[in-house]
């Protein structure tokens, strides 16, 4: 595939994720602060990385991190410039930053529909990570008396627990597709 059609999928692809995102909203989660549990809006962006590998992955999650911080960001509930510095790359840039890289895990564990399920889940998994880290370092203050630890695991989880199953499924689903394996 040549580039201008691997720029025009990458695009179309990081917008349908972000429509996904804001159409997810429209149900609100009443318990949350921040973070929501989507209709696969990460799936787009994952498949880049898988279909064209890491280098449009990352072009494409870094884009989408940036949408998703202009339109639900969440200042740092203390000041200071490196909870802020801290907040733009664990919440945003490196968590949906590293959703492009689920084609190295595709590629690494034999190109089916089974990897890309697991590259869906890794990645998912590597962004609960981040907010977990997150959770302790930055938004701990909200524990109210619990374990920081146990608290950022069970808020983000929360979230995060059914955006990995929702994700994993449903990548797992599009690649079995014929339509898709042929591309």
């Amino acid at each position: 595939m040549n580039t201008t059609k691997k720029l025009t999928t990458s695009a179309l692809l990081v917008a349908l994720a972000t429509v996904l995102m804001w159409v997810s909203k429209l149900i609100p989660a009443p318990w949350l602060q921040g973070g929501s549990v989507t209709i696969a809006s990460m799936v787009p962006i994952i498949a880049v990385g898988i279909m064209f590998g890491t280098k449009w992955g990352l072009c494409s999650s870094l884009a989408y991190a940036i949408l998703q911080m202009m339109f639900g960001f969440y200042p740092p509930p203390t000041q200071t410039f490196l909870n802020f510095v801290l907040v733009i790359l664990l919440d945003y840039i490196i968590a949906f930053g590293g959703l492009g890289l689920s084609g190295i895990v595709f590629n690494l564990s034999g190109k089916k529909a089974f990897s890309a399920g697991l590259s869906a889940f890794t990645v998912t998994l590597l962004r609960y990570i981040c907010h977990i880290l997150s959770g302790i370092l930055i938004w701990g203050v909200y524990a109210e008396g619990q374990s920081v630890l146990i608290y950022s695991l069970v808020y983000n989880g929360t979230y995060m627990i059914p955006e990995i199953i929702i994700s994993t499924v449903v990548t797992t689903l599009i690649f079995k597709s014929k339509i898709i394996r042929k591309h």
